[in-house]
């Protein structure tokens, strides 16, 4: 039987632990331009081709990547198509946003006597 105290540090540490997994898993939106660990982040390409028959200068996928990666779910190595598609809806939006404010500010400077 382990000590109370010994237990609840136990606790405290995966708690903290799988905290910051659930941070890092809501970090991972649009282009990373760093990893929580205070790793730079990269652009990597993976060594194999992803099908056989691919033939570019550059073979495999492409991803964001901290350069001290370790399979250990506390670093990012995300596939690049999907943080460059996820940018491109953020930046969309934004656009949207900002015409839809042009529009209301024009309705309004048009609407005065």
């Amino acid at each position: 039987m382990t000590h109370p105290y010994e237990e609840m540090k136990e606790m405290k540490k995966l708690k903290k632990h799988y905290d910051m997994l659930g941070f890092i898993c809501d970090a991972q939106y649009g282009i990373p331009t760093r990893c929580p660990c205070g790793g730079e982040i990269m652009q990597d390409v993976s060594p194999n081709p992803k099908y056989p028959s691919d033939f570019d200068t550059l073979p495999g996928s492409r991803y964001f990547t901290c350069k001290k990666y370790e399979d250990d779910g506390m670093h990012f190595r995300q596939p690049w198509a999907f943080g460059v598609e996820e940018e491109v809806k953020s930046l969309r939006r934004e656009v949207n946003d900002m015409a839809e404010e042009i529009a209301q500010l024009k309705r309004l400077i048009t609407s005065r006597p």
